[in-house]
């Protein structure tokens, strides 16, 4: 059994997966936020392919660990999964992912253009890895 994480955002939702040992978070894809209908029907997928037993939410917050508009569109994301779908669903801080995503990609040479299209699994891996490391 794997764990799923979602970096959620309003266009695009990051999509990375743990390896069945729970060790290493690899970025698996984006899936396109709407319709909402066409990114549940790919989540569900995701979720029989992979043998998903936990889906892990990134949740914004301020730098002061307070929740902003951000979060509240997450907290509403998250209602809206959990009508969804029988998998556990978890909130994890999602601190700076995005930007130290892409500030891996740029210190890899990866053009803005290409940036685009992998910073949101990017960061859905490294809110997966924070998690991860934290697993006793």
């Amino acid at each position: 059994m794997r764990i799923l994480a979602l970096d959620h955002g309003s266009v695009r939702i990051g999509v990375a997966l743990s390896d069945e040992l729970k060790m290493i978070a690899s970025p698996l894809e984006y899936i396109p936020a709407h319709p909402f209908d066409g990114f549940l029907t790919r989540l569900q997928d995701l979720i029989r392919e992979k043998e998903v037993e936990l889906i892990l939410i990134g949740m914004p917050r301020n730098m002061d660990g307070t929740y902003g508009p951000a979060a509240q569109k997450v907290k509403e994301f998250i209602e809206q999964l959990r009508a969804a779908t029988p998998v556990p669903l978890r909130a994890w801080d999602e601190r700076l992912t995005s930007a130290q995503a892409n500030r891996m990609l740029i210190q890899g040479n990866v053009s803005r253009k290409d940036r685009k299209q992998v910073v949101d699994k990017m960061a859905a891996a490294l809110l997966l890895q924070s998690y991860l490391d934290g697993l006793p």
